[in-house]
């Protein structure tokens, strides 16, 4: 799953889409991985999910990989976060 992080914001939340991937707004900085590991948290949280970060480290877009759920369920799951 693609998505967009937004560190450094007033609240964390899944706030849509921007650019193809799904816009995650977190409180924590992007230093030492911090960023990554809530939007683990927050992706594990709406899915139920293992997640692990498999590309995007260092930069805004990043890639999850959302184990043992199907792409329409994910969809499904998710699109209550995202209105």
């Amino acid at each position: 799953m693609d998505v967009w992080a937004v560190p450094g914001a007033s609240r964390t939340e899944i706030s849509g889409v921007y650019g193809g991937a799904l816009r995650i707004r977190v409180v924590a900085a992007p230093e030492g991985g911090k960023a990554n590991r809530v939007i683990e948290k927050v992706l594990k949280a709406a899915t139920g999910a293992p997640v692990e970060l498999i590309s995007g480290q260092w930069s805004r877009r990043k890639q999850f990989l959302v184990k043992g759920v199907e792409p329409s369920e994910l969809v499904r799951l998710l699109s209550g976060q995202t209105d």
